[in-house]
């Protein structure tokens, strides 16, 4: 992925963003924040102005308030002022750490310090190394579709109205979005040492790019806000300029090979928080891979023998029980039912605190379905939320290049699959997370700026596992059969990246070893590739950094164990990466459990 699109990738994507929390009026959730974490989000707004600056759409859906009216900064010399911006506020957050007594609010100073500078080294990489290249069609429509919401007040969405004049320019002082990016390309188009976007992720976005169009239209139709057809035709023959432009002076730039240079790529796992090196990442995983693989073909069997299926391979089973699809409305209604039956097994069990409140859960948008093809969590507000939950979203078909050709997955619309996915996305996964942090009073810093995918996958892939044994054994298998997914990402993806293995090969692994739908295993290598390389690594890399402290934990306190309390705990610290929460588990969990006093962070 470029790193230059990434800067807008908060509005372009369904990322994991977070930031203050405040008591829960409609949840009848009431927390005392603590003094530190007072103090601490105050130092965090030297960053946070800087998001609500250079990118509202971003800090609106965290829940910063007074930026639904506002847009990216796309104007000249982006990067450059950023750059600038940033490191005064990495001088200023060092000028306060200087002074700071408090142990708690000098790491979250750390970690803010830290999360700058790594942005700083993106900027300037990408300056080195890469023309700039923007995907307006997916971006403009996530920055209206974070407004138009169910879960958006109906006074608060009509500056969505608001936003798409300003993108289309017919706002006084505004030019279009889309002229100032081919403005952003063009000037570093013909610079030297830089490479191009990869040619298959310019050709994706121009084929999905009516998706967007149409998505739009059907959510200010969704809403009832009138006055949008006028600044919408605008937008939309702009959209095809630009997309004219991309065809014309981008593509010839375009590159073949989709590998990025190493240093991208390095940086690409740095940021999502896998600190192995490539090849020692591929290897471990291929390790799990083989050993995930044996525990499918032991339980296969089982299931064949009950079934009566000739078959004992656990792939030729799981091709079996693909075959009991749910279709229609029976697909929600489901996995409604699931989440109730998951709920009861966690109550039962003492796994994780549960809220009281019900969980969300909806089939994606063929607008959504095109920006993120595979089942995700969408994070509530998090800054002053009054009641807004997280939702997982449920994607049913991949669009094709092909105009008016989708292709279909299987992988989600089955029983066996439920257990796992809502496991994952729902209760005791991400869901859970984010009603912690609401709940939590977790600080910015812990909630916002010390994020990573490692973190937050891992605990997605954990829930998985923590729930398994009390799964069905047809959910045991699929349940296993996407832990061996995770791991087969962990090592198709840098192996993609130094050339080791093709695209057709890890399609082939995808489809023949994991059993995916061709539509999934696409998704998937375009995600590995192009999407967002590097970013996939970091489900199976958290949850081993997991599995490895919960093994250490049980060392250190034996019968004195508990479970509950255990993953109570690390809900509690935020998206605190692996460091970090190994730290706060060792000096203040495991002394708590054996009866000693620390000082709690909350």
């Amino acid at each position: 992925m470029q790193i230059t699109r990434a800067l807008l990738g908060a509005i372009a994507a369904l990322s994991f963003t977070c930031s203050f929390t405040m008591a829960q009026e409609k949840q009848g959730v009431s927390h005392v924040v603590p003094a530190w974490v007072q103090r601490s989000n105050e130092n965090a707004k030297v960053l946070l102005d800087l998001e609500a600056r250079y990118n509202p759409e971003g800090a609106q859906q965290s829940g910063v308030d007074g930026v639904d009216e506002q847009i990216f900064d796309l104007k000249p010399n982006r990067e450059q002022r950023y750059k600038k911006d940033l490191l005064a506020a990495i001088e200023e957050l060092q000028s306060r750490l200087a002074k700071e007594k408090d142990e708690h609010v000098r790491q979250d100073l750390a970690i803010m310090i830290d999360n700058a500078k790594k942005d700083i080294h993106g900027i300037d990489l990408s300056e080195r190394l890469e023309i700039p290249y923007f995907d307006m069609n997916r971006t403009v429509f996530y920055g209206l579709r974070s407004l138009l919401d169910d879960q958006i007040a109906p006074e608060r969405r009509k500056a969505a109205l608001v936003r798409l004049r300003k993108y289309a320019g017919m706002e006084e002082g505004y030019t279009p979005v889309t002229k100032l990016a081919e403005a952003h390309i063009a000037e570093k188009l013909n610079l030297p040492g830089r490479i191009g976007p990869f040619k298959g992720e310019l050709e994706t976005d121009l084929a999905n790019g009516s998706s967007f169009i149409s998505g739009i239209e059907g959510l200010f139709k969704k809403y009832g806000i009138t006055g949008y057809e006028e600044p919408l035709a605008k937008l939309k023959a702009q959209l095809a300029e630009y997309n004219d432009f991309v065809r014309a002076k981008v593509l010839p730039k375009a590159r073949t090979d989709f590998r990025l240079p190493p240093e991208l790529y390095a940086y690409s796992l740095e940021r999502v928080g896998v600190d192995l090196p490539p090849q020692q990442l591929a290897d471990v995983a291929h390790a799990a891979f083989n050993d995930i693989q044996k525990e499918m073909q032991a339980l296969a069997p089982k299931i064949a023998s009950q079934r009566g299926w000739k078959s004992t391979d656990y792939r030729d089973v799981i091709r079996e029980l693909k075959k009991e699809q749910w279709t229609g409305e029976s697909i929600l209604a489901n996995y409604k039912k699931r989440i109730g039956e998951i709920e009861d097994i966690i109550r039962r069990e003492k796994l994780v605190t549960l809220p009281s409140r019900p969980m969300r859960i909806r089939l994606a948008s063929e607008a959504e379905s095109a920006a993120v093809p595979a089942p995700n969590m969408r994070p509530p507000r998090l800054i002053g939320n009054t009641g807004e939950a997280g939702e997982f979203v449920l994607p049913l078909s991949f669009p094709s290049k092909e105009k008016g050709k989708e292709q279909k997955f299987d992988d989600f619309t089955y029983a066996a699959a439920s257990w796992t996915l809502t496991a994952h996305e729902g209760r005791p996964g991400h869901e859970l997370q984010f009603d912690a942090m609401v709940e939590n009073g977790i600080s910015i810093a812990r909630a916002l700026y010390a994020f990573n995918s490692t973190n937050v996958e891992g605990w997605g892939l954990y829930a998985e596992k923590i729930l398994l044994p009390y799964m069905p054994l047809e959910g045991q298998l699929v349940s296993l059969q996407f832990r061996l997914h995770r791991a087969a990402r962990a090592f198709l993806d840098p192996e993609l990246q130094m050339g080791k293995v093709t695209p057709e090969q890890a399609h082939k692994v995808l489809t023949d070893d994991v059993v995916l739908s061709d539509a999934m295993a696409t998704s998937e290598v375009q995600r590995y590739t192009f999407r967002s390389p590097g970013q996939a690594t970091s489900y199976f890399y958290g949850y081993t950094k997991l599995v490895a402290l919960r093994s250490d934990v049980e060392k250190a306190l034996g019968k004195k164990f508990d479970a509950h309390k255990f993953h109570d705990f690390i809900l509690s610290q935020g998206l605190l990466p692996p460091n970090l929460l190994r730290k706060a588990v060792m000096d203040q969990f495991v002394p708590e459990m054996q009866g000693n006093k620390v000082a709690r962070l909350n």
